[in-house]
């Protein structure tokens, strides 16, 4: 399995059942000690993303993708920093003007 440190790898991808929606998944397991080079990774992984669905690449890989609605998922293992709450929030509104969405989950432990 991928993790947000392959960059230029999707985690994982499936369709919710319930909504059809595509769900393109980022599976963060870093902590937040060194938040400049995890904010990096997580700015990669998202535009490799990006382009992955912009690109139209993503209906070559996944063909029951298309005609459904693309959101990338991101599940942190520990809470995000502000720092990284702030990406997000400016983050969200740039992949929603393209077209797609963004949400996040932060594990239960």
């Amino acid at each position: 399995m991928s993790t947000i440190e392959d960059t230029s790898k999707v985690d994982a991808i499936g369709i919710d059942k319930n909504t059809g929606i595509v769900i393109l998944k980022i599976f963060d397991h870093l902590d937040w000690s060194d938040e400049q080079s995890h904010l990096y990774l997580l700015q990669e992984k998202i535009n490799s993303y990006l382009r992955f669905m912009e690109s139209g690449e993503v209906f070559d890989e996944y063909p029951d993708a298309k005609m459904q609605k693309l959101q990338i998922s991101i599940s942190f293992k520990e809470k995000p920093s502000a720092n990284c709450i702030k990406f997000l929030d400016t983050v969200t509104k740039i992949i929603r003007d393209a077209g797609f969405d963004l949400v996040y989950t932060i594990a239960s432990v």
